[in-house]
């Protein structure tokens, strides 16, 4: 994120009578001494310069790509931490922490329990976290731990509740349940049959009975392969899909496995139950070998007509290309329902191997990235062997 993106999403003080507001912004754009816009800074719009002029002003000779405005050290840093996120809203903030970390090199300092207590906790930074795995120092492991916990809370209550409704099956309105679930309520026709309860002086029905809408299925009885590439540029898919993977793993209908892969293949299913222990167990970086971790996957298949495989990916094949093409076609042409993404996050357009992802097209698995807010309806769709809602392109 530029400079200029940052400055324009914040918030800034009025101006001053005899100053343009739209000079004052572009003053916060452009950085630098007040030479080129005539406008002078001072008070909470100069605090708020000095924060950006930390991360976005250029060294000589650089050409824009670094600045160093923070140096390294560690109290400077956590007062700077500080400062964005008084001048700053938090969503700008943690994009102003993912482009400190890249551009200043402030890695190293996320291994200080004192800087993670500092930082705002996203999906980066608990991608960041991982990325280091072993080299945190035990002092920083649980605090690191900490942070981590509260991102997948928050995305865990976030996605749980519409995952779980969405894969479980649809309700068949045509059917009725005297014992529905709280969202399975038929509330117009519970009013009605407790009329008799109706209490005046309240000024509320109180529902003895509830009518609801009785499921299309008891259990879909289906399994789901994760099957997730664990390589650095995959990070904030590897969060998303550790999250989904245990929610899905609650299911009762499902019976849910995940596994990361790298040039190595680790089976993380038994850690399901708690997602931040699925993080701590995955090491982002090194190569890659799609066709053995498909191996890995296949080998677990016992019911290849009630199973799903999705594969997490982009595609850059570091093992033997024909063998995966030829796995994939073999899974799908014994009943396995295969899925593969590009991507599960909200990053935007992926980078990924085209060629890869045009041979499984023809294979009729067409590959795709997928935000987390459809990955539901996507796998709703392959338990039900129904078109995937594949986004355009």
């Amino acid at each position: 994120m530029s400079a200029t993106t940052t400055a324009e999403t914040a918030s800034v003080d009025g101006p001053a009578p005899e100053q343009d507001e739209r000079l004052l912004r572009w003053r916060l754009v452009l950085g630098g001494d007040a030479d080129g816009t005539g406008c002078s800074l001072s008070g909470r719009d100069a605090g708020m310069d000095r924060t950006l002029a930390a991360v976005y002003t250029p060294r000589p000779g650089e050409g824009g790509s670094r600045s160093g405005g923070l140096g390294g050290s560690a109290p400077q840093v956590a007062r700077w931490l500080g400062d964005i996120r008084n001048y700053f809203p938090s969503s700008v903030v943690q994009v102003m922490q993912q482009d400190a970390i890249e551009r200043l090199g402030l890695t190293r300092l996320l291994m200080e329990p004192e800087m993670l207590e500092a930082v705002e906790p996203d999906v980066h930074l608990v991608g960041t976290l991982i990325s280091l795995g072993k080299a945190l120092p035990e002092t920083t492991r649980e605090t690191a731990r900490a942070v981590v916990r509260k991102v997948v809370a928050d995305l865990e209550r976030r996605i749980a509740t519409r995952t779980r409704s969405v894969v479980g099956g649809a309700l068949d309105r045509s059917a009725r349940t005297s014992r529905p679930r709280h969202h399975e309520i038929d509330w117009d026709r519970t009013i009605r049959a407790n009329l008799r309860n109706y209490l005046p002086d309240r000024r509320t029905v109180v529902p003895e009975r509830l009518v609801g809408y009785a499921r299309a299925r008891q259990a879909l009885k289906k399994e789901v392969i994760l099957c997730i590439d664990q390589s650095g540029s995959m990070a904030a898919s590897v969060v998303h899909s550790s999250v989904f993977g245990a929610v899905l793993a609650s299911m009762p209908s499902l019976r849910t496995r995940l596994v990361v892969f790298d040039t190595a293949v680790v089976d993380l299913t038994e850690e399901l139950a708690d997602p931040v222990d699925v993080l701590f167990g995955v090491q982002l970086g090194g190569g890659t070998d799609i066709n053995r971790a498909l191996a890995y996957c296949q080998s677990k298949i016992s019911r290849p007509a009630d199973t799903v495989v999705v594969l997490i990916s982009d595609l850059y094949e570091g093992g033997i290309r024909e063998e995966m093409l030829k796995r994939v076609a073999a899974m799908q042409a014994a009943g396995v329902e295969f899925v593969a993404l590009l991507a599960l996050s909200d990053e935007g357009a992926p980078a990924y191997d085209r060629e890869h992802a045009a041979a499984l097209a023809a294979l009729g698995a067409p590959a795709f990235a997928c935000t987390p807010d459809l990955f539901p309806e996507v796998m709703a769709a392959a338990l039900q062997k129904r078109p995937l809602p594949v986004p355009e392109q």
